[in-house]
């Protein structure tokens, strides 16, 4: 029976779709719902009928029909969409009659819905929708068509207690509208208008709300009217809310009411958080003494947070707790320094520190954020003081120093110290650690990093420099002290340890050599002699993670302290023989990151050593990374080879690079002698992983020797290329008898590794190399003759994306040299490669990117050679490049664009050859850049696609492109010239692609496009505006868009970090380790 039913419905819905989209006949209100309930029961045919008659251009004038007679709040919900569209995409194309019709039919029933408070209760959904269309219609409307909407809502709002409250609620989504959510919405013009008629008229909202606190008794009145107020705080004139009844309602009547606590809160935040001039900030005081004095009886001072918060979890008083913590971090940035001068800013501060203890993560951030402007507000009044300077010796040295930059440092210095005792208690984990616990206490190694925790760390680590700037002393003392209460058992607990070392490889470089050398030496040794006595795997794993964070923290150190530094990386590789989880990826990665720092170290005689450091390690090598695995002993050799390739002496060096070498090369011997015996021991799936293994410690070592792994390479080189030629030959093989499936087969995936790690070795070494004829003539040619033809006969699935990856490093190695090499590269690689790609968007990801890598680098580095290209083939050339523009994936798009404007300007530099380029492709290219720019799927392009068009537009504007760009053979006026052409076919093209658009607004905004070509700020907000007129771009975020100014400001922040000690870790610091 349920399937006939659903069949009857199927066909119901097919019978009635023409009659649903005949808008000559009468609309069928219940026929609409019963197609809609079809799309809601799963019919794929009503679900197609609903979706056209949306995309009709005249379903929007069947809306009222709908929201008047519907029974289906579906078909509702639909028609209300119809109508946002309309009012968003359509509204100024519309006739001027049927906009005031809208807008009074939307008015009539928001008015007729909301007069009741039942019903405004029971159909909140719909009223909400209807709300928000109301608000795009007054965004459109209001001022210049509606002058009188503000008096005309104030108005009805007095006649009726729901009717009030449901506008105060179309006025708080205006003034969110308006205020905080326009940038990228509306052009700047807009926004500022909307902006100042708010103001102009905020007296009668605001007599609004003040009449309904002083006089409503609804609960559910008040709190909206409190919501909406709170819109408003951030950007009505100030003399609102100081020469007016708003503060002493707010605190003195609602803030004790549990009711309205929390949402009073927030409005005393947001008043809180508005700046004023200096020296008129007395408001501000007496609001913050007046809201302490309430606070201090709703949360006394001896009240222990913590326990209350975990008590009220869930509740209204634990949401109270986390506004507490944004009013004070709001209050405290806004007006510190006239806070400092009442008593109760230290008391402020105090209840600040309890709530930084509370189990909840967001309130901790909160906090944590303030503190890290204090600490930075303190350190920056005056960066000299810092280190030199402690809390203790500040009273002593009033007469030297700045007398307030010292009192203020004295003055939080209670505070402060509190704050570094909850920071290192708190500590987050950082990304180098591996091993932690899980919620049942169970040591393991982390798997997945966690993000968010990485950032908190980042934060902490930054307030924890400052801090220690303030005064080393107390923070090395009370790092100390909890290090002494770990040693000798008094509160041993692995997670304090955890968060105790974090914090002290978090201040690396944040004092002088002498102070971290006394405190390190401490540290350290306290930390070995624990892992020596302390008792159980769990606890000696995790005492030894932290001894390898928190040396790998402090190179400036070890290299100071050879003996130090030589019983650390002595410990290192015991730690390589603990088979504990994330021990020895720890003790590897830490040993290159120390060998990063301190490479010399290892390459001289030190102390009373008589040999290098180094010469011990290669003759233990085998030794040391005997309970490696792979992946490990590739990190070991990459640390090594680091340090052999700061010797200068090149003969010295040679003999280390072949004791390095000397295992791996001695397995490979082995496997080539017996390969020559009997070449199916090539075929063996483990001799595969064998050779894949050999070949990957041979690129580590490549990554880090660079020039010097020439020798090497030599020994292996021709045996890596007939290697290559037997896999390539036995993939050949498997797949002519197996057809193309026969390629993702584990034997032929086994084969294609080793080739991939051939093809990364060689890849690694011509990047790292420094002689370019060295490459050119005795590795390009063999790699040529064997790789190429490989490539081009290969089934797509058997074709390997690493060897456009090296084609790429070896043109942007060998740049020039290489130009007469490029068509061989295109014949073979060019057309194989694009038929793979280009079927669709999905397929060959690895191929995508490195073939358009590969694109790029011709075009930067031999661009000659693209002139040795037949039309067709730079046709063809042309359209990949389009093409991966209008690629949906970031990266692919990213380099297409950069490609393109490389091209464009390389173009340009000769007259004949742009005027050629030009009469061929700027119409196809223009149209395609506006193709993109307007869609929503490429705004990570906006910053280069600006650039491009802008390219474009000069060209012609400057008159530097001659040649005509219309075709010749359509008729043309007589004064026809490229720039009268370029304004009209931009105009042609974009009315065809936005038909809504108003021709002489559009006109507007093609003329400043082209008139502010040679001012890029200008132009780039200019196009911003555009985007937002055609209303591409509202829906969604467009942060993109701003990304040249999100990149200024990471520059900025960059340099800011840079210039204080200790701010950007000694692991990261441009010095290589080459210094004694």
């Amino acid at each position: 029976k349920a399937k006939g039913e659903a069949e009857c419905q199927s066909c119901l819905s097919l019978g009635l779709m023409e009659r649903l989209l005949d808008f000559t006949q009468p609309f069928d209100v219940a026929l609409f719902d019963r197609v809609v309930a079809a799309v809601y029961a799963g019919d794929p045919a009503a679900n197609r009928a609903v979706s056209q008659f949306q995309e009709h251009s005249e379903a929007w004038t069947k809306a009222a029909s709908i929201l008047e007679s519907s029974s289906s709040p579906h078909s509702k919900f639909i028609a209300l969409s119809i109508l946002e569209n309309v009012i968003k995409f359509r509204w100024k194309a519309l006739p001027r009659e049927q906009c005031e019709g809208i807008r009074s039919y939307v008015v009539s029933v928001v008015v007729k819905l909301s007069s009741n408070a039942a019903t405004l209760q029971s159909e909140r959904i719909l009223v909400g929708k209807l709300n928000i269309i109301l608000v795009q219609i007054i965004k459109q409307e209001w001022p210049n068509k509606w002058e009188n909407f503000i008096a005309e809502i104030v108005g009805s709002s007095k006649t009726n207690e729901s009717l009030c409250e449901n506008n105060l609620q179309i006025l708080k989504l205006l003034s969110e509208e308006v205020f905080d959510y326009s940038s990228g919405q509306m052009t700047q013009a807009k926004i500022n208008e909307l902006k100042n008629s708010f103001n102009k008229e905020f007296s009668m909202i605001y007599e609004l709300c003040e009449f309904i606190l002083d006089r409503a008794t609804s609960v559910s009145l008040v709190l909206t009217t409190l919501e909406t107020l709170l819109r408003f705080l951030n950007w009505i004139p100030i003399a609102y809310i100081f020469d007016t009844k708003m503060i002493e309602m707010l605190t003195m009547k609602f803030l004790p009411v549990p009711q309205f606590r929390n949402v009073t809160l927030k409005c005393l935040t947001e008043i809180g958080s508005l700046t004023f001039p200096s020296g008129q900030e007395a408001p501000f005081v007496k609001l913050f003494m007046m809201f302490m004095d309430r606070l201090k009886v709703m949360i006394p001072p001896s009240t222990d947070i913590v326990k209350a918060f975990a008590a009220a979890q869930g509740t209204a008083d634990a949401e109270f707790i986390q506004h507490l913590s944004l009013f004070f971090t709001g209050f405290f940035k806004a007006h510190l320094r006239a806070l400092e001068t009442s008593a109760l800013n230290i008391e402020a501060h105090q209840y600040l520190c309890r709530i930084s203890y509370v189990d909840d993560d967001e309130i901790f951030k909160i906090c944590l954020e303030y503190w890290l402007v204090l600490a930075s507000d303190l350190y920056h009044e005056a960066p000299h003081l810092a280190s030199t300077v402690s809390h203790t010796l500040m009273l002593n040295q009033v007469n030297q120093m700045s007398t307030m930059t010292t009192q203020r440092r004295v003055l939080y210095g209670p505070v402060l110290s509190e704050v570094r005792q909850c920071l290192i208690t708190r500590m987050a984990k950082p990304e180098e650690i591996l091993i932690t616990e899980d919620e049942n206490g169970n040591v393991i190694r982390e798997i997945v990093k966690d993000t968010e925790v990485t950032a908190v760390y980042k934060v902490m680590r930054e307030a924890l420099i400052y801090l220690t700037h303030l005064d080393f002393n107390d923070t090395h003392k009370i790092m100390l002290d909890r290090l002494a209460t770990q040693v000798d058992g008094r509160e041993w607990d692995r997670h304090k340890l955890n968060t105790l070392c974090w914090a002290i490889g978090s201040i690396s470089g944040a004092v002088n050599e002498e102070q971290e050398k006394r405190f390190l030496v401490t540290v350290v040794r306290e930390l070995l002699a624990m892992c020596e006595l302390k008792q159980g795997t769990d606890n000696k794993a995790v005492i030894a993670s932290n001894i390898m964070y928190v040396v790998g923290q402090y190179p400036r150190f070890l290299r100071a302290h050879w003996k130090f530094l030589k019983t650390v990386v002595n410990k290192l590789f015991e730690f390589m023989h603990e088979h504990y989880a994330g021990v020895q990826d720890m003790a590897c990665d830490t040993f290159l990151k120390i060998v990063h720092k301190c490479r010399r170290k290892f390459i001289v005689v030190n102390g009373e050593d008589t040999v290098p450091f180094v010469d011990e390690i290669l003759t233990n090598i085998a030794s040391i990374i005997s309970d490696l695995t792979p992946q490990q002993v590739h990190t070991f050799y990459q640390a090594v080879a680091w340090v052999i390739a700061c010797q200068g002496d090149p003969a010295l060096r040679e003999g280390l690079v072949f004791k390095l070498m000397a295992l791996p090369n001695n397995t490979w011997t082995d496997v080539m002698n017996r390969a020559r015996q009997n070449l199916a021991y090539l075929q063996d799936v483990e001799t595969m992983r064998q050779l894949a293994n050999i070949l990957q410690t041979n690129t580590a070592a490549a990554q880090s020797l660079g020039n010097a792994f020439l020798s090497q390479l030599g020994r292996i080189f021709l045996d890596m290329l007939n290697v290559y030629k037997v896999y390539s030959e036995g993939i050949s093989t498997v797949v002519a008898q197996g057809g193309q499936y026969a390629a993702k087969t584990p034997l032929v995936r086994a084969m294609r590794s080793v080739k991939q790690e051939v093809l990364k070795l060689i890849e690694t070494y011509i990047d790292r190399c420094l002689d370019t004829q060295l490459v050119y003539q005795n590795f390009v040619p063999p790699l040529l003759e064997v790789m190429l033809p490989d490539f081009q006969k290969s089934v797509p699935d058997a074709r390997d994306a690493q060897v456009l990856s090296l084609m790429a490093a070896v043109v942007n190695k060998l740049r020039g040299l290489f130009v007469n090499d490029v068509p061989r590269v295109f014949a073979h690689l060019f057309e194989s490669t694009l038929s793979m790609i280009t079927t669709n968007f999905t397929d060959f990801p690895d191929h995508r990117i490195q073939f358009f890598s590969l694109i790029r680098a011709i075009c930067n580095h031999c661009f000659p050679a693209f002139f040795a290209l037949t039309a067709p083939q730079f046709k063809l050339l042309m359209d990949s490049i389009i093409w991966a523009v209008k690629h949906t994936e970031r990266q692919i798009s990213a380099t297409g664009l950069n490609i393109l404007l490389e091209l464009l300007t390389k173009v340009s530099v000769t007259p004949d050859t742009a005027n050629a380029f030009y009469a061929t492709y700027f119409a196809s290219v223009l149209s395609d850049i506006f193709s993109v720019l307007t869609d929503t799927f490429h705004k990570s392009g906006f910053k280069l696609q600006a650039t491009i068009l802008k390219t474009l537009f000069a060209s012609v504007e400057s008159g530097a492109v001659t040649v005509s760009l219309w075709d010749q053979t359509q008729p043309q006026p007589p004064d026809i010239n490229n720039q009268k052409f370029l304004r009209e076919f931009v105009m042609r093209m974009l009315l065809n692609a936005f038909p809504h658009l108003n021709q002489a607004e559009l006109k507007t905004y093609v003329l400043g496009l082209l008139d502010l070509n040679k001012d890029t700020p200008q132009f780039v907000t200019h196009l911003r505006d555009f985007l937002v007129s055609i209303k591409e771009f509202s829906a969604t975020g467009n942060a993109e868009m701003f990304t040249e100014e999100h990149d200024r400001e990471a520059a900025a922040e960059l340099a800011r970090r840079a210039a204080i000690p200790g701010m950007i870790p000694q692991s990261d610091t441009k010095d290589d380790g080459m210094d004694s």
